[in-house]
């Protein structure tokens, strides 16, 4: 029986993308079979279907970092056939089949369970962005951020991690403050719960290894100069999540901020967490992540057949928001 799928291929003649028709004999192995219904185009995937990025490890590939349906088979001891799951990274989409397909064969260590308040659709405009959002909130609770100790900031505020972050951390109480590049999103920014909307021309500049405290703390989904400045302007004892790096990869700071104020950076990973993080994240999303923010956050919804020139405008700059993928339209 055939499945359709979006394949990366390289060869001599040069790179390709496309949607083909691939037999479920030619599923890698993997110990749980999932009938795909919903996956994501995240900013990975256009990467990989545009091949801007080497982000491919093994060819040929069926791209996919997300995605969410029913077990149709299963060996692994934790699944059975018709149980609902979702899949985020484990290099799934790079080095192991993706979830851009009808069809994917997975590991079982992989999967965690589609919460009983959330439908397909709405775990994957959530997606790997929101997961990771809520993985960020998480580290700031244990490193004891509490809703009355000040200002959070969030940067990069108007992406897919920035935009679930901040809606999270209002509806716990925190008082969000949210940077951003695009002024004209500002009045959607206040929808989603920041009681200040700030312009990431603040944070972006190279400043100050020590800066006027403010924040409590921070989610930064940015990076590069913007992470050294949030640091700098972190008050004593506070906290610094670190998960994007939508500015660059690199960190132009000084150690000041954590051997004169004590503040902590803490690093969000996303592909490899644990299963433990995971169900304890997508738990704390079907209860903390209010319904009307996620409409409002709200994805474009495409067909399998529309992945390969949506991942082109995306990589052009021309898509707003979250890109949610019916796999059987």
């Amino acid at each position: 029986m055939s499945f359709r799928a979006i394949q990366l291929s390289k060869t001599d003649a040069g790179f390709a993308a496309a949607l083909v028709a691939l037999d479920e004999n030619s599923l890698p192995a993997g110990d749980v079979r999932v009938a795909i219904s919903h996956s994501t185009l995240n900013f990975k995937d256009g990467l990989a279907i545009t091949n801007r990025s080497p982000v491919v490890r093994l060819w040929p590939m069926v791209a996919g970092i997300d995605g969410a349906g029913t077990v149709l088979a299963s060996s692994h001891p934790d699944w059975r056939a018709g149980d609902r799951v979702i899949l985020n990274g484990w290099g799934v989409g790079e080095t192991h089949w993706g979830c851009l397909a009808e069809q994917a064969s997975l590991s079982g260590d992989w999967l965690v369970r589609l919460p009983d308040a959330l439908g397909p659709r709405e775990a994957m405009v959530i997606g790997t962005a929101g997961y990771t959002a809520m993985l960020s909130v998480l580290a700031l609770e244990r490193q004891g951020v509490a809703s009355g100790d000040g200002e959070v900031l969030v940067t990069g505020a108007t992406g897919g991690v920035g935009s679930v972050a901040v809606a999270l951390l209002a509806g716990l109480g925190y008082r969000v403050v949210a940077a951003t590049g695009k002024a004209d999103e500002a009045d959607f920014l206040r929808q989603l719960g920041a009681a200040e909307v700030i312009s990431r021309d603040a944070l972006s500049a190279p400043g100050k290894p020590l800066q006027k405290e403010r924040w409590a703390a921070v989610v930064d989904c940015v990076g590069s100069h913007t992470l050294a400045n949030a640091c700098a302007q972190t008050r004593y004892g506070g906290v610094v999540t670190a998960c994007g790096l939508a500015q660059g990869m690199d960190f132009p700071a000084s150690v000041a901020p954590f051997i004169l104020r004590g503040v902590r950076l803490i690093g969000i990973d996303s592909v490899m967490a644990p299963r433990a993080a995971r169900e304890q994240a997508w738990a704390r999303l079907a209860t903390d992540l209010p319904a009307d923010k996620l409409a409002l956050i709200g994805a474009r919804e495409i067909g399998l057949d529309e992945v390969i020139a949506t991942a082109g405008e995306l990589m052009a700059g021309r898509v707003r928001g979250r890109v949610v993928v019916d796999v059987a339209r």
